[in-house]
């Protein structure tokens, strides 16, 4: 488990906190409509961080061809029809370029500068000449606006208890997901990022801001510099 981060509930968890079970279970959302909406018909994709494959298969579904990248194996045993790649993200080099590389689930707001650096790095390693990055960020008020919940449909509860700075920019986040059989909690560490300190970021490695996908500015078109 990695410092500052941990879970608890049934089955395997992640380095980061994550239950593979919860993830499992997790609808998924409007994510796969974002990415289809910008990526090319048949595009070649590098999901990283792809877990279970909750956006996977649906990026399958949609024509695309998705290489699904993962450092937790019991994650990987769950995907179906993708080439998958069980390896940390920053350490990862595949030797390849793609159309569209994704870098969801908010891993841009690691607490760790250094590896969102090594994060950002291989997302520019392996896009394309003519390919972009796809990055989700947090909402701007993630760490405000706390605490807060989701109920799905489906009968099961999503809470962002509390978002607590300890330090460097740095908030311990706290979720819990109360499903009708069992509950699973996540502690996790985030750095908010404002627009300005995210386009910095990006910088740094050698990306820019394309432009924002939704008016909420959460996905973000990326490409190299130059």
């Amino acid at each position: 488990m990695r410092e500052g981060h941990k879970g608890t509930g049934l089955g395997a968890m992640t380095p980061d906190g994550c239950a593979v079970e919860v993830y499992s279970r997790l609808p998924v959302m409007g994510e796969p409509d974002v990415i289809a909406g910008v990526a090319p018909a048949g595009a070649h994709i590098l999901e990283l961080g792809s877990g279970v494959g909750r956006m996977t298969h649906p990026l399958l579904e949609r024509g695309f061809t998705v290489t699904a990248v993962d450092e937790c194996a019991e994650m990987l045993e769950r995907v179906r029809g993708a080439r998958t790649v069980c390896s940390p993200i920053e350490e990862l080099d595949l030797g390849e370029r793609f159309d569209v590389v994704l870098l969801a689930s908010f891993l841009v707001h690691t607490g760790d500068i250094e590896e969102r650096r090594a994060l950002l790095r291989t997302c520019l390693r392996h896009v394309g000449d003519d390919g972009f990055v796809l990055i989700q960020r947090e909402g701007e008020d993630y760490h405000t606006n706390v605490p807060r919940e989701r109920v799905d449909p489906s009968g099961f509860t999503v809470r962002i208890v509390s978002a607590e700075p300890v330090g460097d920019g740095v908030n311990s986040v706290r979720a819990e997901y109360v499903f009708p059989d069992a509950t699973w909690t996540q502690t996790f560490q985030a750095r908010p990022l404002t627009r300005e300190q995210f386009e910095e970021a990006l910088g740094e490695v050698g990306l820019r801001v394309d432009r924002y996908l939704t008016e909420d500015r959460i996905w973000v078109k990326a490409v190299p510099v130059g």
